[in-house]
Order: C-alpha cells, then sequence, then structure tokens
C-alpha cells in the first residue's frame, strides 16, 4: 500500500526514477545512526542524462531548474531504496548542488530552486533544508549539475 509521500508525488505528477549502478567503487547512500547520506546524482530520465552542458550557454536557467528536479526525484529514488518507505524521511538535512556554469554566470543557486521545491513540495516543513551551492567548470558526462543530500530517517 503506497504511502502519504508516494500519494504526494503522484499527485505531483513525479515519478521516481530507477536507480542505476554507480559509476565507480562508491555506494548509492550509506546510513550511520539516524542519518542517510545520498551519493551524487546527474539529472537524468529514463535512464539518460538530460540537459548536458553549462547552465548560461547550453542550458537555459528554466532548463537547470527542471534538472535539479529530476536530480532531487533521483535522490528520493535512493532514499526509497535505502529505507524503503520515503515517509521515513524524517527530514532533509542538507543538498549540496554542483553547478556547471558558462565563465560570468553567476546565479547557479537560482538552478538549485528546482531541487528545494522538490523536497518542500513534498515533505513541507520537514523539506526545508540547508542548501550549498558551487558553480563549477566541468562535471562527469558533461552533466549541468550534481546534487547530494543528507536525509534525516527514523
Amino acid at each position: 500500500m503506497p504511502g502519504e509521500v508516494d500519494k504526494s508525488l503522484e499527485a505531483l505528477g513525479f515519478r521516481l526514477p530507477e536507480v542505476g549502478k554507480p559509476l565507480g567503487n562508491y555506494v548509492q547512500s550509506v546510513r550511520t545512526g539516524n542519518l542517510l547520506f545520498i551519493s551524487g546524482k546527474l539529472p537524468k530520465e529514463n535512464g539518460r542524462l538530460k540537459y548536458p552542458g553549462k547552465i548560461g550557454r547550453e542550458v537555459t536557467v528554466e532548463e537547470g531548474k527542471e534538472a535539479a528536479r529530476l536530480a532531487a526525484l533521483s535522490v528520493l529514488a535512493t532514499a526509497k531504496q535505502a529505507v524503503e518507505d520515503l515517509d521515513r524521511i524524517k527530514r532533509v538535512v542538507q543538498i549540496v548542488g554542483h553547478v556547471a556554469v558558462a565563465p560570468g554566470f553567476l546565479d547557479a543557486f537560482d538552478v538549485l530552486e528546482g531541487a528545494s521545491e522538490v523536497f518542500v513540495k513534498i515533505y513541507g516543513e520537514r523539506g526545508k533544508h540547508t542548501r550549498l551551492c558551487l558553480g563549477i567548470s566541468e562535471l562527469p558526462q558533461n552533466a549541468c549539475l550534481e546534487l547530494q543530500a543528507i536525509l534525516e530517517v527514523e
């Protein structure tokens, strides 16, 4: 039977992607105590990278926000794989976004609003989190962003 978070995802029209295999010698998530650390997630749709390139050059801010939404859904898919029920997430503690930006692009923080909105829409107050956003020059696979998260779970 679907939990409250699953119902909320469905009502919002969000679909969780499949969790892919790590691209190296690491794991998708690590739980220590009541914290769940999620490895960096790229914006993928149907297993394929979406919105390659740099924000402010090949990728618009709106496309970047959509990429951040996709990465946030991948974070949730990984969390569900780890704890089986998204209702067990008590709080989104922190997200860290690495945003590939064109030289001179200074609004990388605005791109991460796409991810923040997903967490707040789904979890309400529990979805409000601390956030770090870094504008950088390159990411794996020419992704426009990578998102990692720390979640409090029961």
